[in-house]
């Protein structure tokens, strides 16, 4: 399960969500909403209350160079927002 969480998603939004107790990660395609709880619970010794996902999609880059223009994708990921039990958090920086 430690595999299911990818990485923390630290950005203004997010930020403001952790006052609500919400913290987002990126989490593996695959993953569904039970595994991805179980996994935060392991990892930072919390309770999970509640889970929501999102796919988010890559987006069409192009640049140009000196051989001509050059298109490519970003790649889709998913997204999790997880709803912590009150009173418990999350220090990204205390658990690397």
């Amino acid at each position: 399960m430690p595999g299911i969480l990818k990485r923390p998603i630290v950005t203004e939004k997010i930020t403001r969500l952790q006052d609500q107790r919400q913290y987002a990660f990126e989490v593996l395609k695959d993953a569904n909403k039970i595994e991805i709880a179980k996994a935060v619970e392991a990892k930072f010794k919390v309770t999970v209350t509640g889970v929501r996902t999102v796919i988010v999609k890559g987006k069409r880059k192009a640049q140009m160079t000196r051989r001509g223009r050059f298109e490519g994708r970003t790649a889709t990921w998913k997204k999790a927002i997880v709803t912590l039990k009150e009173g418990d958090k999350i220090d990204y920086f205390e658990n690397v």
